[in-house]
């Protein structure tokens, strides 16, 4: 029977540890992290998230400010905000909520935002230096992954780790984190023939696919740890799942994450972390 990695448990740690350096930071500099967020529409899920995002930086400590616009802003508008927050010296890190309105084009939203201040490593300045492994603000969701596998003792070095989707947000620079620590990474996706036989031989298997209880226990390797980044809907049940058979996986695995309590509450711990190391780039740049 697998352990379970607690991703609360591990943010839990995380936040304590930041909130007692918060004050510190206040000292020597005079103001606290201030991170920015903008929402645009009333989408449920969107609106969780970023609910969530400000809890956590009230129990941190950093400052937030949500800055909510309706669906029908322009392009231009809301280019114009952001242009507004780079320029702000008390912003420290700026966080556009996904997905936006049709009319809205993300790459050029994302591009706009100073590398300075991405908060969620997403600017091509800070992807360019992930790849390059130069110091950059990480990707949250790719960083908590790690921070997991680090949290369990689960060893990197040498292992055959296998990740499901090649997503930008988190396929491919989880693959890449994977590879700055010595693994053997395959990358599989829609298009992968053959996927359960590569999968099946992952010492380390992260499942970012965006499909309900997709990895099966066929498909998992005896002792591997798993790592399930996906967040659906259970088709049956309505409630929330993984991309992971949790059940019958556990049964097979070594270690394990759930669907809630996993890789989640971990996304919104790295931005916490990214949030106040923007701030100290920027104070002692």
């Amino acid at each position: 029977m697998a352990v379970v990695i607690s991703g609360k448990e591990l943010a839990l740690l995380k936040r304590e540890n930041m909130a007692k350096t918060i004050p510190d930071l206040l000292e020597k500099y005079g103001r606290v992290p201030h991170l920015a967020v903008v929402l645009i529409g009333d989408d449920a899920g969107s609106i969780s998230y970023v609910r969530g995002k400000e809890k956590g930086c009230n129990e941190v400590g950093i400052k937030n400010t949500t800055i909510v616009k309706g669906t029908d802003i322009t392009e231009a508008k809301l280019l114009g905000l952001i242009d507004e927050l780079n320029q702000d010296d008390t912003v420290d890190a700026i966080l556009v909520q996904l997905p936006l309105p049709k009319h809205i084009d993300s790459d050029k939203i994302i591009n706009a935002i100073d590398p300075l201040k991405d908060v969620d490593g997403f600017h091509p300045r800070n992807v360019a230096s992930l790849y390059l492994n130069e110091k950059c603000i990480l990707p949250c969701t790719p960083k908590g992954v790690i921070a997991l596998l680090d949290y369990a003792g689960i060893e990197i070095k040498g292992k055959n780790a296998c990740v499901i989707g090649r997503s930008n947000i988190v396929g491919m620079p989880v693959a890449k984190l994977l590879l700055d620590r010595d693994a053997t990474v395959t990358i599989c996706h829609s298009k992968t023939e053959n996927l359960k036989e590569i999968t099946s031989k992952a010492d380390i298997l992260i499942a970012a696919v965006g499909k309900p209880l997709f990895v099966k226990e066929d498909m998992v390797k005896d002792g591997a740890a798993v790592i399930d980044v996906g967040v659906n809907r259970n088709p049956e049940t309505g409630k929330l799942c993984g991309d992971v058979d949790f059940v019958n996986v556990k049964g097979k695995a070594s270690f394990i994450t759930k669907v809630p309590g996993g890789v989640g509450p971990m996304t919104i711990t790295c931005l916490l972390e990214n949030t106040i190391e923007c701030f100290i780039k920027r104070m002692e740049k």
